[in-house]
């Protein structure tokens, strides 16, 4: 697949939300939330969801230019409100007020309601990182989750992210609570290779393994599709824990929002919370640090059984982070094509071409 260099995406998805209606600072986060899933690996919500953004902002689900405001307060916490802006907009500002509460309170807890789907969770609690905090965010999406048990949506994929990082070394977990996300699968599909694993079921259980019918076939009806929650479907491999963090994510997004569940979602209205600590709380922070740093150089030095090196969260990431930046973030032909069929309509230059102009081949 072609490779691309990062800063040439971020420039030509700026230019994208600019045409779209957005101000320059506000085009320059979106874009920046994208290419930066890509630089770190995680493509399943890089510059191939553009597609998505497009059509939600054409239908109007996505109003262009909101930035949400401040419904409800106290020292440590607020309700958000994003008026149906765009996710990363409403996201990134209601991450601001957490940290600004953090900075003077030690802790500050912020709740969303009517936003959109604003990217990787981990982005956010790498706002906070940037800014000395601990960083957690979480958001409910579109049904996707069957409860365990059950082979119907209700819950979302529901991503978590918690980031902690100390003078020397960083922990940062980010992940979908169901075993893959649909943007996971989304990129299988765009490179033609099968689901593996019991991933997607059928609502009478069966699983699916051709994962274009499931992209098909979930956005032509969402009730034809499910996605198991981490630890599979039934009880053998404790997709109840799976699903247990899934509902958690719910409670702490929808419900104390006051806004729809996942299982009543259609695209929008969607919750998130974002939370931000000062470590300083708990007392003196370097032998916090010098603590979480020696747990996580532990880890690093056991022996692995099949070769491949042992990591804590955080790690994969940056290290696809290192091999982006030096080689380009890799896409699909489909998302290339995507892109300059979006150029097109908004009377922008169409991006890659000729072979493509900017990018490089790769394997």
């Amino acid at each position: 697949m072609p490779q691309i260099e990062a800063d040439e995406a971020q420039a030509f998805c700026t230019r994208v939300f600019e045409a779209y209606g957005f101000e320059a600072r506000d085009a320059a986060r979106i874009a920046d939330s994208l290419v930066d899933a890509d630089r770190h690996g995680i493509s399943s919500h890089g510059i191939q969801r553009m597609r998505m953004y497009d059509e939600r902002i054409r239908a109007g689900k996505i109003v262009v230019g909101e930035q949400g405001e401040t419904v409800f307060e106290t020292p440590v916490s607020a309700l958000y409100d994003g008026r149906h802006g765009m996710g990363q907009i409403v996201a990134s500002n209601a991450m601001d007020i957490a940290v600004a509460k953090a900075e003077a309170n030690g802790i500050g807890i912020v709740n969303v309601r009517h936003s959109n789907h604003f990217g990787a969770a981990g982005y956010y609690s790498r706002l906070a990182m940037d800014r000395g905090m601990w960083g957690v965010a979480a958001t409910n999406s579109n049904p996707l989750m069957a409860p365990t048990h059950s082979a119907r949506a209700f819950l979302g994929s529901n991503p978590l992210s918690v980031g902690i990082r100390t003078e020397h070394d960083e922990f940062l977990l980010d992940g979908a609570t169901t075993a893959a996300s649909l943007g996971k699968i989304e990129v299988l599909a765009r490179a033609g290779r099968p689901i593996e694993g019991t991933l997607a079921l059928r609502p009478d259980g069966t699983a699916i393994v051709d994962a274009r019918e499931a992209v098909h076939d979930w956005r032509a009806d969402h009730g034809s599709v499910s996605l198991t929650p981490i630890g599979g479907a039934g009880e053998t491999n404790a997709g109840y824990k799976g699903y247990g963090l899934g509902l958690l994510v719910e409670i702490l997004t929808s419900a104390i929002a006051g806004a729809p569940p996942s299982a009543d979602l259609h695209s929008d209205d969607i919750s998130h919370i974002l939370i931000a600590v000062d470590p300083a709380i708990f007392g003196d922070v370097a032998p916090i640090n010098e603590r979480i740093d020696d747990m996580q150089r532990r880890i690093r030095a056991l022996p692995s059984y099949d070769g491949q090196p042992v990591r804590v969260p955080g790690d994969k990431e940056r290290d696809a982070l290192r091999e982006t930046d030096a080689n380009g973030i890799t896409v699909s032909e489909s998302t290339l094509d995507e892109l300059r069929g979006i150029a097109e309509r908004l009377n922008l230059d169409r991006p890659w071409n000729s072979g493509p102009r900017n990018a490089r081949n790769g394997a």
